[in-house]
């Protein structure tokens, strides 16, 4: 993808050595995680009424996740992950087994696509460092979709976004705001929040903290 050229080449060359061609990389299959969400319950002999009493979601939603028909958010991610006594980063893009990632722009892979309760999509995630164990930190690169339904998140954790491409929508709490490339935002996933594309796509490097 490409950004129109404000300064002589700057800020194009800078958003390519960030981003590299993500949409060459829109192919790769994303491993289900509702396989994994599936193993930790089945390994841990909780029934899907257990599970949907410990994270309050329905049984119908739980076993559409684990069949894949519906791609949960990084919030439904991490309540399951609690639940499952399971590192939310296990989930999202695997178990780790080095102590340091390099990661290529060109080797990146989708990790995750979320979609929302009505089936529209809004993120496809990118992960930056799947392969160090232990983490406690995940780094995605993430293309945000349109939120028209203004559906809000809540979870545990703290998140910061960096604005890499595109306007990004941010609403926290009743609070809103509009950013462009260059701006950041830091804050507790606590706090009810929605990070979305305000037209069409936008790319954003999300650092979460468990």
């Amino acid at each position: 993808m490409k950004i129109k050229d404000q300064t002589s080449g700057g800020e194009s060359d800078r958003y390519e050595m960030l981003t590299g061609d993500i949409t060459a990389t829109d192919q790769i299959s994303v491993e289900a995680i509702g396989d994994r969400i599936r193993g930790l319950r089945e390994a841990r002999e909780i029934s899907f009424e257990e599970l949907s009493h410990m994270t309050g979601f329905d049984v119908d939603l739980l076993k559409k996740i684990e069949s894949n028909d519906i791609q949960p958010q990084l919030g439904t991610l991490v309540k399951l992950s609690k639940a499952l006594e399971s590192a939310f980063s296990r989930l999202v893009s695997g178990v780790g087994d080095k102590l340091y990632s390099v990661t290529r722009k060109n080797d990146r892979k989708v990790v995750s696509r979320s979609s929302s309760a009505k089936g529209r999509q809004l993120y496809t995630y990118y992960s930056m460092a799947p392969e160090v164990k232990g983490r406690h930190m995940e780094a995605l690169m993430v293309t945000l979709e349109e939120n028209p339904d203004q559906e809000m998140s809540v979870h545990e954790g703290e998140e910061f976004i960096y604005v890499i491409e595109g306007a990004v929508y941010v609403k926290i709490d009743e609070d809103e705001f509009d950013l462009e490339p260059g701006d950041s935002v830091y804050y507790l996933s606590t706090t009810p929040h929605i990070i979305a594309a305000k037209k069409g796509k936008a790319v954003i490097l999300a650092v979460l903290h468990e």
